[in-house]
């Protein structure tokens, strides 16, 4: 089965609906299966003292200025819903309360996800799971316990779902990338595992894709200099391309496994064996 190959688009946007929509056509055009985005209450998941700390940016000087200014309502989501379409490409947000996960309903999304942060809190993620959509579950920012507890709660649901290997830090150091957790994970769940990556450049999910995930995920974004907490850990658009063409090759180049006597070394072979007495 080919990895699906996500992009997520996040907070990258950062407020403009036309980055939104410039970033959903560079995951078009470079070949992405989905692009994902986040949704948060931010009154909900962000306490008063921190969203009134202090906090500089474009948008204003605290955190609450920055945050409310990122998040994305309704009439942006419609935009976004109607863009997909007519792009034909799937898309879907990681839900980080209730008011967001209901918000997204309304869309009838194929896909949940499970953000990281989210991982430890089995009642949300049994509302999740109540929806029956295939899950993108994140494993970062967790121990091997909060995994198996979260792996339980779909499983007794019977809803669908893939882990990711995720190491959160934004962005990652690539000697902490930890690969090897990907078949870990693949014999203790005997479930699906993907990559969902923060790494600055393309080696490690080159890596992750010889491992046999089952997707990967990847923060976008126009240019990495821009203003943002992810846009360091992002791919730009020649980036992006660049990743997919080689993981698709990486799909093909990995074969079955089978030895097989290719009928064009046998041309080679007979060129090179000259020197040798002949097979009796």
């Amino acid at each position: 089965m080919s990895i699906f190959i996500i992009a997520e688009i996040g907070i990258n946007h950062n407020g403009d609906i036309n980055i939104a929509k410039q970033l959903v056509d560079v995951a078009k055009e470079c070949g992405c299966d989905a692009v994902k985005f986040q949704k948060r209450t931010i009154e909900t998941v962000y306490p008063k003292e921190v969203l009134d700390a202090p906090r500089e940016s474009p948008w204003g000087m605290t955190n609450r200025d920055q945050k409310m200014h990122l998040e994305f309502g309704q009439k942006e989501y419609d935009i976004i819903n109607d863009y997909c379409k007519e792009k034909q490409i799937d898309w879907f947000a990681s839900a980080w309360d209730y008011k967001s996960l209901e918000f997204l309903r309304k869309y009838n999304l194929k896909y949940n996800k499970i953000a990281s942060a989210m991982l430890v809190d089995l009642d949300f993620l049994r509302e999740v799971a109540s929806e029956k959509k295939h899950t993108f579950i994140s494993t970062g920012l967790s121990e091997i316990e909060d995994v198996d507890k979260a792996v339980e709660v779909f499983k007794k649901a019977g809803c669908p779902f893939e882990l990711m290997h995720c190491v959160g830090t934004y962005p990652m150091n690539e000697e902490q990338a930890n690969l090897n957790m990907i078949n870990t994970l693949k014999k203790r769940y005997n479930c699906p595992v993907g990559y969902s990556g923060h790494e600055p450049g393309l080696a490690v999910s080159y890596a992750a894709a010889t491992l046999g995930i089952s997707s990967l995920e990847r923060h976008i974004t126009i240019d990495r200099t821009m203003y943002g907490s992810d846009q360091a850990a992002s791919v730009e658009p020649g980036g992006l391309r660049t990743l997919i063409g080689a993981v698709r090759k990486i799909e093909k180049a990995m074969g079955d496994g089978v030895k097989r006597f290719l009928p064009e070394e046998k041309a080679v072979a007979k060129k090179l064996r000259v020197h040798l007495p002949l097979k009796k």
